[in-house]
């Protein structure tokens, strides 16, 4: 939904907004993908996950003044995903053999990576590099899924990292906590 957003703010059409809602929700894994050597990279070969993300655009396209007046919801369900895409694709990316910190770096990218994809292709600064406390928590969730996964942990287990991560993410939003940024001179 935070892509098709997007592009009703940079007034897209139904394509762009489909356009976005993809890359924004699947651009992340697709990334990962590419880069473990992944073909088709999983979230292509789903069309589950192709129509999600489509009706996800037509609702916004449809509805999105409706949507914008609830746009807390949508933000708390896009730190949902963040959570949940950062466990979710360190665990994948450990499947494939690599090291713990490229597993963290490729759940990390799961995560940001769609958001990423989304700035870019409507020609905006990518949230993530704009100061918003986006990737750090999705590092310390990735991390801790990596961590659990050295102890052996399995299944439950990984709702753990997902809920730091979530919970980093709303306490920032909450009390606009951003990351450091560097200072000219």
């Amino acid at each position: 939904m935070t892509g098709a957003l997007v592009g009703v703010r940079r007034d897209f059409d139904i394509v762009g907004l489909v356009v976005l809602a993809m890359m924004t929700g699947l651009g992340g894994g697709v990334l990962r993908d590419v880069l473990l050597g992944v073909n088709p990279p999983v979230n292509i070969g789903s069309w589950e996950r192709l129509l999600t993300a489509t009706l996800a655009a037509a609702l916004i396209f449809w509805q999105h003044d409706r949507v914008l007046r609830r746009e807390r919801v949508v933000m708390l369900l896009d730190a949902v995903g963040l959570a949940t895409f950062c466990v979710t694709g360190t665990i994948a990316a450990l499947s494939h053999d690599i090291t713990p910190a490229t597993a963290v770096l490729l759940g990390v990218l799961t995560a940001v990576g769609g958001g990423i994809v989304r700035d870019v292709l409507s020609g905006r600064t990518p949230v993530v590099f704009s100061g918003e406390l986006y990737a750090i928590p999705a590092i310390v969730g990735a991390t801790l899924t990596t961590v659990a996964e050295a102890f052996g942990a399995a299944g439950i287990v990984y709702v753990g990292p997902a809920l730091v991560c979530l919970g980093l993410r709303l306490v920032s939003m909450r009390r606009g906590w951003s990351a450091p940024g560097a200072r000219r001179r």
